[in-house]
This record gives structure tokens, C-alpha cells and sequence, in this order.
């Protein structure tokens, strides 16, 4: 790992540089004061995700879900205990596909909850159908 790590603010998309030391501290943005590495899923906006993800250096794992879908419902706790346990190695974020469908086409996203992960802004591996959050954490990292 390199001296900084650049992690995307949530709230503004603001690249902000963390030092790598201190991104267990639970870092804030510089431009909004918004909280980068809370240990909470972020929830992104079908127009937020691509800024998100090109601009954060950790990886990303992203859960498509839908408010209708039982098994994301059921696998929604278990999604943010795995986000506070990779708070400092993992970013977790959220996309509703009901809000969301055309960012959901273009992944190819057939099932939910479809769990992807992000490298450097490309996706380097997926899985369909819920996980606890042990296997999350497994699967993610």
C-alpha cells in the first residue's frame, strides 16, 4: 500500500487523499466534512456509482438490491456488519435497481442481490444471491 490512499466522498464525489496510517480513523471529506470510511454501506445514485468507484483506490463492492426482493431485505443487515468489519479495506456501497435501472443493464445485473466487486474502477469478480456477512467478508476480501 502507498503512503495515501484516494477514497471518494459519498455525499460531494470529492477524491480526498487519506494517509494510509489513519484510514482506520474514520476520515472526513475536505471539500464537505461528510464521513469517508464510516463502517456504514454508502447508498449511490444511479449518477454518483461511476465517479464513485473510478475515484476510490480501495476496493469497492457494490450490492444491487431492489426494495421489493426479499432476499436482499434478509441479506441487508449482514451486508452492513461486513462493512463495518472492512471498514478500512473494503468500501460497501448500495444501488437500488428500482431507482437505478439503466446502471443495472449496463452490469448485466439479471439477479439480485448481485454482489460485485470493484478494482481500480473494473470489476473483477461477481456473485448472485444473499451471504452472511462472514462470507462476505470472505468473498470480498
Amino acid at each position: 500500500m502507498s503512503d495515501t490512499v484516494q477514497v471518494a466522498c459519498p455525499a460531494c464525489l470529492a477524491a480526498n487523499r487519506v494517509p494510509a496510517a489513519r484510514v482506520s480513523e474514520e476520515p472526513k471529506c475536505g471539500k464537505c466534512g461528510a464521513a469517508l470510511l464510516d463502517g456504514a454501506p454508502a447508498e449511490l445514485r444511479e449518477e454518483q456509482f461511476e465517479p464513485f468507484i473510478s475515484r476510490t483506490e480501495l476496493p469497492v463492492l457494490a450490492d444491487f438490491w431492489a426494495p421489493w426482493c426479499g432476499p436482499c431485505r434478509a441479506m441487508a443487515p449482514q451486508f452492513e456488519r461486513a462493512a463495518k468489519e472492512l471498514k478500512d479495506r473494503v468500501r460497501l456501497v448500495k444501488v437500488n435497481t428500482e431507482e437505478a435501472q439503466a446502471l443495472a443493464a449496463r452490469y448485466g445485473i439479471r439477479a439480485i442481490p448481485t454482489l460485485v466487486l470493484f478494482r481500480n474502477g473494473a470489476e473483477v469478480k461477481r456473485a448472485s444471491g444473499a451471504m452472511d456477512a462472514g462470507a462476505l467478508v470472505r468473498w470480498a476480501a
